[in-house]
C-alpha cells in the first residue's frame, strides 16, 4: 500500500501568510517590548556594590511604574505615580558615564546626611539598628551592609536639595555611588526594584526587597 505523500504550502501561500502575519506579530513584539520598557522590567546585577542586600548575579523585578509611567523607550515622564522614598532600591543611569545602576535611595530632599565610616544618620539619628550589627532600618526596608572592604568616603553636613536624591550602595566601601558622581535627579531614577527573582546556586523565589 502506498503513502500518499504529504500536502505541502506552495511557495506563493507562503508568502502571502508572511505578509499577512508578519505585521501582526511585528506589533505584538513591539507591545510587548513597550510594556516591559514602560511597566515591567528585570535587572541582573552585576556587582557586589549591593551586598550583602543583593547578590552578583540576582536577578531582579524591577517596578517601572513606581515613580512615574514614561513615554516608551525615551526618558520623557508621561504622568507621575510616586516619589522615591528612604529605602528604596531603585535603578537608574550614572550620571559620570551613563552606566544602568540599581543603589539604595539613602536620603531624599530636606535630608541631613552624615555618614561616618559607613553607617548613615539621617536628620541627626543613626540608622543602625542595636541588635543588629551592620543592618540599617529605614521606615519601610532594611539594608543588610556588607562593610567588609571598610566603609568609604564619609559625607559630613549635606543636605539634599528639592528634586534629588542620595544614592548609595550597601557595600559601602565597594561601591561608586553619590558619594563619587554626586546627587541624582529624582525623575531620573527608572523604577524600584521589588524583589530578587532568582540568585545563583539557589535559583527561582521570590525574595521581596
Amino acid at each position: 500500500m502506498q503513502t500518499q505523500p504529504e500536502p505541502s504550502i506552495q511557495p506563493g501561500k507562503k508568502r502571502r501568510w508572511i505578509r499577512s502575519e508578519l505585521p501582526q506579530i511585528a506589533l505584538m513584539l513591539l507591545l510587548l517590548a513597550a510594556a516591559r520598557d514602560s511597566f515591567a522590567n528585570h535587572y541582573y546585577v552585576p556587582s557586589g556594590s549591593m551586598e550583602h542586600t543583593l547578590e552578583i548575579g540576582d536577578r531582579v523585578a524591577v517596578d517601572m511604574r513606581a515613580y512615574g509611567v514614561r513615554l516608551p523607550f525615551t526618558g520623557v515622564q508621561l504622568i507621575a505615580t510616586g516619589k522615591p522614598e528612604r529605602g528604596d532600591i531603585a535603578v537608574f543611569d550614572s550620571p559620570q558615564d551613563g552606566t544602568r545602576l540599581i543603589k539604595r535611595v539613602a536620603a531624599v530632599a530636606g535630608d541631613e546626611v552624615e555618614l561616618i565610616d559607613g553607617r548613615l544618620s539621617i536628620n541627626g539619628v543613626p540608622l543602625e539598628t542595636i541588635d543588629e550589627e551592620d543592618t540599617e532600618v529605614f521606615r519601610n526596608h532594611r539594608a543588610t551592609l556588607n562593610l567588609s572592604h571598610g566603609g568609604g568616603p564619609d559625607i559630613h553636613g549635606l543636605t539634599v536639595p528639592d528634586g534629588h536624591v542620595l544614592m548609595l550602595g550597601d557595600a559601602r566601601g565597594n561601591s561608586v555611588d553619590g558619594r563619587f558622581f554626586g546627587l541624582v535627579p529624582a525623575g531620573d531614577l527608572y523604577g524600584r526594584a521589588v524583589a530578587v527573582y532568582h540568585r545563583r546556586g539557589e535559583g527561582f523565589a521570590w525574595r521581596k526587597l
